[in-house]
């Protein structure tokens, strides 16, 4: 019994070398064995067919080849169509690794050497070589992207021309080198979160035309050289500017300038009505401008909007307003005008919206009240004894306890395109 014991040992360990041997040469099919008058076939994986076998096996399992891909390069190799192309590629992916939000997907198609297909980026010949392809423009408005900054990336863009990225969520302030961008002509940042001083660095960039800052969180004072640069566009009205108008601004050409939402202080100066002869629109609502009112407001001849409510204007209205014969709004509301509505006002052709609401005026004559049955005059909350929706006389009595005086008070009943316009008198409060 012990001789047959030894002999069956003897077998197995015979088994699992030749097994071993049969894992390391994959090309043997199988292996037969006869043990103690049986025919054991062992495969490969060292599998017993017969399972009759009370003992188990632990042989080495062979060894397979596994394909595996290939690993990408580390450094692809990128191709681009000109140089100037190859120079803003790292520019742009490094401004693409510091984006935070991208809900539109946009910066998916930032890949690869095609950069003249990237979303938003858009290519042209640059002025000094014709021949040449540069990124010249860029449109990300409406993309929503988010971002801590713009450094590193618009002021390294040496052929730009045009910059667009209002209503996204991009922050920081305006590098200085962006005045060393020699082709940039219309800079829109609106509707972002941009902070800090007025970018100065635009300051003597004479190619720029167009400019938009509206909308951020800039503070502090506006440059009074900015007023005659040589600008066509100028939109800086929703930040938080704190600055009297300076006297220069009647020396400014722009054709579309904004400067609602501020916090701009003092007098309107007198040049500025004839410098803004040529605008459609004058916006400088909400803002805490104080002082009188001009006859020369009767020279926005041009004027469509002139708008400027929500400030701490007074006086009396001028009746140079009759020369707005383009107007169709005119918005005085919450301010601290007083006295009589003019007639000559009421008469204006074009008039779809006139709000004086929110002042102390005292009268109001057959015309005008015309227009309040229209909806097209808006006078609640004055001082007109015989209207609806009028302050209280409590209210109204003490305003008038505190008189207050225009210069220049010949001058408001002038009409310059009615020299011989004689008004009508208004009674006393």
């Amino acid at each position: 019994m012990r001789s047959i014991s030894t002999k069956f040992y003897i077998l197995l360990v015979l088994a699992c070398l030749v097994v071993n041997t049969m894992a390391q040469n994959t090309n043997t099919e199988a292996l037969g064995f006869v043990i103690g008058g049986k025919r054991i076939s062992l495969t490969k994986g060292c599998a017993l067919k017969d399972r009759n076998i009370p003992i188990t096996l632990e042989c080495p399992q062979p060894k397979t080849s596994i394909s595996l891909p290939p690993l990408p390069l580390k450094d692809e190799i990128l191709q681009f169509a000109e140089q100037r192309l190859a120079v803003v590629y790292p520019v742009i992916q490094e401004f693409k690794s510091i984006i935070t939000s991208d809900p539109l997907g946009i910066t998916k198609t930032w890949v690869g050497s095609d950069i003249c297909n990237y979303k938003g980026f858009y290519c042209e010949s640059p002025p000094d070589n014709e021949t040449a392809i540069a990124v010249a423009s860029i449109d990300f408005n409406g993309f929503q992207l988010s971002a801590p900054t713009l450094d590193g990336f618009l002021d390294q863009l040496p052929d730009i021309a045009l910059f667009h990225a209002n209503s996204n969520n991009f922050a920081g302030t305006i590098s200085s080198n962006i005045a060393k961008l020699p082709y940039l002509y219309e800079l829109d940042i609106s509707n972002n979160k941009f902070s800090g001083p007025f970018p100065a660095a635009v300051l003597g960039m004479n190619n720029l035309e167009f400019l938009d800052i509206r909308f951020n969180y800039f503070t502090g004072s506006v440059p009074p050289q900015i007023f005659t640069q040589n600008l066509d566009f100028l939109f800086i009205n929703n930040n938080g500017f704190m600055i009297k108008l300076p006297d220069n601004i009647g020396s400014t050409h722009i054709l579309f300038l904004t400067l609602a939402n501020n916090k701009f202080i003092g007098p309107l100066p007198r040049s500025i009505f004839k410098a803004f002869s040529e605008l459609t629109e004058v916006l400088l609502v909400n803002n805490q401008l104080t002082g009188c009112l001009p006859y020369e407001i009767g020279y926005l001849k041009e004027a469509v909007v002139f708008d400027v409510g929500d400030n701490q204007l007074t006086g009396q209205l001028p009746f140079s307003l009759a020369c707005l014969e383009k107007v169709e709004q005119l918005n005085f509301a919450s301010n601290l005008l007083f006295g009589m509505v003019p007639e000559a006002v009421c008469g204006l052709p074009n008039l779809l919206h006139f709000s004086l609401s929110d002042n102390y005026f005292t009268h109001a004559g057959p015309l005008c009240r015309f227009l309040i049955e229209k909806g097209v005059l808006d006078i609640r909350n004055n001082c007109i004894p015989d209207l609806p929706s009028q302050r209280s006389v409590a209210e109204c009595a003490d305003f008038f306890a505190h008189p207050r005086f225009c210069p220049h008070m010949w001058s408001y009943t002038y009409i310059p395109c009615k020299p011989y316009y004689i008004p009508e008198m208004a009674p006393s409060p």
